[in-house]
């Protein structure tokens, strides 16, 4: 069994009298699903029924092994627009090459999903951080608003990152198809307008509807404006994608990629509608329930797949209450494909680019930009370059200058931790940090010293200069400085050599090291190394207050 999995944990504690909202719910999520469902797979070069199988089938592998009874799975723009870079790094060759190389990708980032849960790997969604998910995000909608250059003109546009794409439309200039354009721009205006007046009927949905009587009434087709074409009137069969002619090698990178930016964006949706909903989301047992979407997904000519913002949302405000709502939602599709498939063929591909534009402004979280530049500059700078990343580098080095940056900003932060020097108040238990409480004062004699971080190789030369600085600086009948361990949680065998190093040099000068609240883990490596024994038991305490009454009583009395 799975880290955390649990089959049918979605239908967890269902109730007769959520039947009713939950059929609703997933008629709702269906009307939502059928534009994403026939755009998403553009970004891609996917053919559109692709999108409603991807819409199908993964509802029923998150269904029966999913944790959440309100998560909804399906495209997501991010994914895809990954997916689209590794298809073009494969270099296949024909449409038919593309669908069997997507759902290779799906079966391996359902695998992987397996595989991290087995190894309690959830914790791999911490390293894509709030500030560079925000900008990575945003960096793919601006890819895929550029992407959408060739649908919105009717031109073909072979060019990719983001000013390439612009350079060529003016050189073709001579070849756009304005009645295209026109299409496109009044379709993407009444989606901004539907969003602005929160139309209770999804925009999407509108847009769909209009712009398929449109061109059955006007005949799109024949004033040259392309539409999607026939769609296949069956539902795909269970078959096991391979191709002999794709390198493992590059399919499993491209998995790894497709899987990160996946279960990335997924769990972060997944935490925002847990808050929003008032339930726990387990990142383990998720990624049981993305295996299963996913391994569904690929089995039957889908692609890669995660949690649904859109869909989500919809099924959440209707009142969807299980995973019925998802197996509801699944069966409307299947009705559509078999049934609707002559009315769809009709749908405009300038539509289409209308609908991903609209969907990728969404994604750009200004809002988020301006609280990190409020909160944090370096918290920002990072966002710029999970947005640079994605834009400038394509999007599959972006994921490496997303993941890098991350790394990079939790080093730059764990190499400096922040010290304070402690000191008693009159009349007050405790110690205080000097610089924080004006009436605090410095024990005579006595040297107190927080250290807020762990002690790792990165930093330990940082923190030997400030132990050393601080120590010159104290009087010169100071007679003991102290550590206060309570903040280290971690410390390495470098570390460890330092502290033997200081607590040497600070016995030729007549001072002694001792150290408190040291924490286990710490605490062996310590012992090991054979600095404990250096320092010897009496300089070792269990809190700082066992500290004050060994040093002597005026470190015990107010000062």
């Amino acid at each position: 069994m799975f880290a955390g999995s649990q089959i049918l944990g979605g239908f967890a504690g269902f109730k007769a009298a959520w039947l009713q909202s939950d059929v609703t719910a997933g008629l709702a999520v269906a009307a939502v699903a059928i534009p994403s469902a026939i755009a998403y797979p553009a970004i891609a070069g996917l053919p559109p029924e692709v999108g409603i199988y991807s819409s199908i089938l993964p509802l029923l592998g998150y269904a029966l092994f999913g944790p959440s009874r309100q998560l909804i799975i399906g495209p997501d723009a991010a994914t895809m627009t990954v997916l689209a870079a590794v298809l073009a790094n494969m270099s296949v060759a024909t449409p038919e090459d593309r669908v069997v190389a997507a759902a290779m990708l799906a079966l391996a980032v359902g695998v992987l999903c397996l595989a991290a849960s087995k190894l309690r790997l959830g914790v791999v969604a911490a390293f894509l951080s709030r500030p560079i998910l925000i900008g990575f995000i945003s960096g793919i909608s601006i890819s895929i608003l550029v992407g959408q250059i060739g649908r919105f003109t009717g031109v073909r546009i072979e060019s990719d990152g983001l000013f390439p794409p612009l350079w060529e439309l003016v050189q073709k200039a001579d070849m756009i198809h304005w009645p295209s354009v026109a299409l496109a721009g009044g379709l993407f205006v009444l989606l901004l307008l539907l969003a602005r007046w929160r139309s209770p009927i999804p925009g999407p949905l509108v847009v769909v509807i209009v712009a398929v009587a449109a061109s059955a009434l006007f005949g799109f087709e024949a004033m040259g404006i392309k539409v999607v074409g026939p769609l296949p009137e069956a539902f795909p069969t269970l078959s096991f994608p391979f191709d002999a002619n794709l390198p493992i090698r590059e399919t499993l990178l491209g998995a790894a990629a497709v899987w990160l930016v996946s279960f990335g964006s997924g769990i972060v949706a997944a935490r925002s509608f847990g808050a929003r909903g008032k339930f726990e989301v387990d990142a383990n047992a998720e990624l049981v329930g993305f295996g299963a979407a996913n391994i569904a997904s690929g089995l039957f000519s889908g692609f890669p797949v995660t949690v649904s913002d859109s869909r989500t949302a919809i099924n959440m405000s209707v009142g969807g209450r299980s995973q019925l709502s998802g197996l509801v939602a699944a069966i409307t599709l299947t009705v559509m494909l078999l049934y609707l498939s002559d009315v769809l063929r009709l749908l405009p591909t300038p539509a289409l680019g209308a609908i991903l534009a609209a969907a990728a402004i969404s994604l750009i979280d200004l809002a988020s930009l301006r609280e990190l530049w409020r909160i944090s500059k370096m918290e920002f700078a990072f966002a710029l370059i999970g947005m640079w990343g994605a834009i400038s580098l394509g999007v599959l080095t972006g994921v490496v200058i997303a993941v890098g940056a991350t790394l990079l900003y939790v080093l730059l932060k764990e190499m400096r931790p922040r010290d304070a020097m402690l000191g008693r108040i009159a009349g007050r238990p405790g110690f205080y940090k000097l610089h924080r409480t004006p009436e605090a004062r410095p024990v005579p004699g006595l040297a107190v010293c927080l250290i807020q971080g762990s002690l790792l190789f990165f930093n330990v030369d940082y923190v030997r200069q400030r132990l050393e600085t601080l120590a010159k600086e104290l009087p010169d009948r100071t007679r003991w400085f102290v550590l206060d361990a309570s903040a280290i949680a971690q410390i390495d065998s470098t570390a460890a050599a330092m502290l033997e190093e200081l607590r040497a040099g600070f016995a030729e000068r007549g001072l002694t090291l001792g150290i408190a609240e040291l924490h286990k883990e710490p605490m062996a490596i310590l012992e090991r190394a054979g600095v404990l024994q250096g320092i010897g038991p009496a300089m070792i305490f269990d809190d700082l207050e066992d500290m004050a009454s060994a040093f002597g009583e005026e470190a015990v009395e107010t000062v």
